[in-house]
């Protein structure tokens, strides 16, 4: 039988505001356990939280970047339940009026050596509170708890089922972490929890409408343990439906060194968390005032710098795509257009997609700590442009230019200069090595002059062999052409 995977993602991003969402109690990561809790976070009789104004301006600043529609009025909502991190014995949070409704997140995807631009749709987006955690290890058998997160302000983000692979469902997380933090209302720290997916999956028979048993997987912090909890959970149901077993709603945890789930216990339905709107909280209103204020101090957009990539640049919609998905891959590819030239925006995207974005990926880097500036990739653009260099001797020069990791702007020259990388475009001497070449490899020209083509190229490359691969290869074509007639 043939099956269709069918996944969504709820994703809490933590907002970046210097105290909790309703405390004023600060979020320092690291800190010594309960030290950054007060008598709100504690749930101490008597307590009434109050709502952190910038919480709810991140959110509507995230609802106005995906084209959401901003509630006017919103309520928060007791979600109970009873577990020993949670003090107050219920969750503040949103259920029946959510601030952030709808909305869209659109991304490239990459797969089977190819690319397609593709779109979630959202249902919500939410504020809460983060719960406290628990603390299983050094306690001599006994389990500690530590509140200093309990309060954190957190925005939930749910998607719709839309995604049908865990490529699909990983493309989408990186795309929504970029644009969280190109906003600024998440710092996007994964190792810190501050950015964290759950993932409802189930499978269902290829051609059948309605949706197969899910289950959730929890608190996965990493792009990879999100792929892999996926792809095993996938593989679990499949195998369990097929040997005649049946799914059970449950939520799930994914142990990355056993690199499978494991049941954490039974799925809990809105119903079970009994939600009624909390008596201490009045609705949250927001006025278009409010909004239009939000509105006017947004960044520019990614999908508005798209167009504008397009228009000015005269870039593909692809490529558009591709270099507004990271801020900081936005930020150097104008840098290094500004340095250029106009002319060479296409040459610097085509490198930022290919050499340039291989090279991080293999080193684990970030476009942000790239070693090589804005204006020395500039100037090796123009090197290749005016001839200096061929696109294949600026591979080498780049990667000494990486390695070199030095300050100076004319840093291409200077190692084009000590390698004796320049490329030949002397009529004479490449004539010189064409004559050469043709003389020594009879039976190519022969074959050439027999009608093979392949021919052609076996000369193009012993010449370029000969030049050491500084010939000018336009030039060299062109010579070569002429002298088989």
């Amino acid at each position: 039988m043939q099956w269709e995977v069918v996944i969504g993602l709820e994703t809490h991003a933590q907002l970046t505001t210097e105290s909790k969402i309703f405390s004023g109690a600060p979020i320092q990561f690291g800190a010594e356990p309960n030290t950054q809790a007060c008598p709100v976070d504690l749930a101490l009789p008597g307590v009434l939280p109050v709502l952190n104004k910038g919480a709810v301006e991140r959110a509507i600043q995230f609802g106005l970047a995906i084209g959401a529609t901003i509630a006017p009025q919103s309520v928060f909502a007791r979600k109970n339940y009873f577990y020993p991190d949670l003090p107050k014995g219920y969750q503040i949070s949103q259920f029946e009026i959510p601030v952030v409704q709808g909305g869209k997140v659109s991304f490239v995807l990459e797969a089977n050596g190819k690319s397609e631009v593709k779109t979630v749709q959202l249902t919500r987006a939410h504020l809460e509170e983060d719960a406290g955690k628990s603390l299983h290890e050094d306690y001599q058998g006994m389990t500690g708890i530590d509140l200093n997160r309990a309060g954190t302000p957190l925005l939930e983000i749910v998607t719709e089922p839309d995604m049908r692979s865990a490529a699909e469902a990983v493309a989408y997380a990186k795309a929504l972490h970029s644009l969280v933090v190109w906003l600024g209302v998440c710092d996007g720290n994964m190792q810190e929890g501050s950015f964290r997916c759950d993932a409802n999956v189930s499978v269902r028979p290829v051609g059948q409408k309605e949706y197969g048993t899910r289950c959730e997987i929890k608190n996965l912090n990493s792009f990879r343990f999100l792929e892999e909890a996926i792809n095993y959970e996938v593989r679990r149901q499949i195998e369990l439906i097929e040997d005649g077993g049946r799914i059970v709603q449950e939520t799930r945890l994914y142990d990355p060194d056993k690199k499978e789930t494991r049941s954490m216990r039974s799925k809990e339905d809105a119903m079970d968390y009994r939600y009624f709107p909390d008596p201490d909280l009045p609705p949250l209103v927001i006025a278009q005032e409010w909004i239009a204020r939000v509105k006017a101090a947004l960044p520019e957009l990614p999908a508005a710098m798209r167009e504008r990539f397009i228009h000015d640049y005269q870039l593909s919609e692809y490529d558009a795509m591709v270099l507004t998905q990271s801020k900081d891959m936005a930020t150097y590819f104008e840098a290094v257009v500004a340095a250029a030239g106009k002319d060479q925006a296409k040459p610097a995207a085509n490198w930022l997609m290919g050499d340039v974005a291989s090279t991080l990926n293999r080193e684990g880097m970030e476009i942000s700590h790239i070693p090589v500036n804005a204006k020395q990739f500039a100037l090796l653009l123009t090197r290749i442009t005016d001839g200096t260099i061929s696109n294949k001797i600026a591979k080498e020069v780049f990667a000494g230019m990486w390695e070199a990791s030095s300050h100076t702007d004319t840093l291409a020259d200077e190692i084009i200069e000590a390698k004796g990388l320049k490329q030949i475009s002397d009529s004479g001497a490449l004539e010189k090595i064409v004559d050469e070449v043709l003389a020594a490899n009879a039976k190519s020209v022969e074959e050439f002059r027999a009608g093979k083509e392949k021919a052609f190229n076996a000369l193009i490359g012993q010449a370029m062999k000969a030049s050491k691969g500084k010939a000018n290869p336009a030039q060299l074509t062109e010579l070569l052409k002429k002298k088989l007639g």
